[in-house]
């Protein structure tokens, strides 16, 4: 079974936050405003907010990892 993993691009955000705006379940900002992931795999139930929330930085620096 694979499992989603919630990453950031650090040196691509540049620390607008849409991203914890959209997941607030799992992502915070640091005092620069650039975003926390959570920590290990994600329950199935916030794939879809995870998605969203990789699609609304404006360079995509949240991004999904798989991982078997």
């Amino acid at each position: 079974m694979s499992s989603l993993i919630l990453a950031v691009d650090t040196i691509a955000c540049r620390a607008h936050g849409p991203c914890a705006d959209e997941f607030p379940e799992a992502i915070t900002l640091d005092e620069y405003g650039h975003p926390i992931p959570p920590t290990g795999p994600r329950p199935h139930r916030l794939v879809r907010p995870a998605k969203s929330a990789v699609t609304t930085g404006p360079v995509l620096a949240p991004h999904r990892e798989t991982r078997r």
